[in-house]
């Protein structure tokens, strides 16, 4: 297992993987207002620094290529993938409870 440490360069891949995969996440999916985009490109950036360490080592395992990448590398992956399935998931589900809402 990796040790991540408190390593600021990782710490700056965290965030840059964070802010990536939110602004992704807009533009995927855009949102309707300023207060939307607000509350999910922050959502992504907290989902992105709190589970960025594990989602990045999750997926070098499943692909295979654990020893081929430095700990920024997948730090970075891990914070912009949690980053953007974060609000897709999340951004998935609201528009889902509103149809449903709008049906009764």
């Amino acid at each position: 297992m990796a040790d991540f440490g408190n390593d600021p360069g990782l710490w700056a891949a965290k965030g840059i993987g964070s802010a990536a995969g939110a602004a992704v996440s807009l533009v995927y999916m855009l949102p309707k207002g300023k207060r939307e985009a607000g509350s999910r490109f922050f959502t992504g950036m907290a989902c992105g620094l709190i589970f960025g360490g594990p989602a990045g080592l999750w997926i070098v395992s499943r692909l295979g290529i654990d020893g081929s990448l430095s700990g920024t590398e997948v730090m970075l992956t891990g914070s912009a993938a949690a980053s953007l399935l974060a609000w897709w998931a999340l951004g998935a589900a609201v528009r889902v409870a509103e149809r449903f809402g709008k049906r009764e």
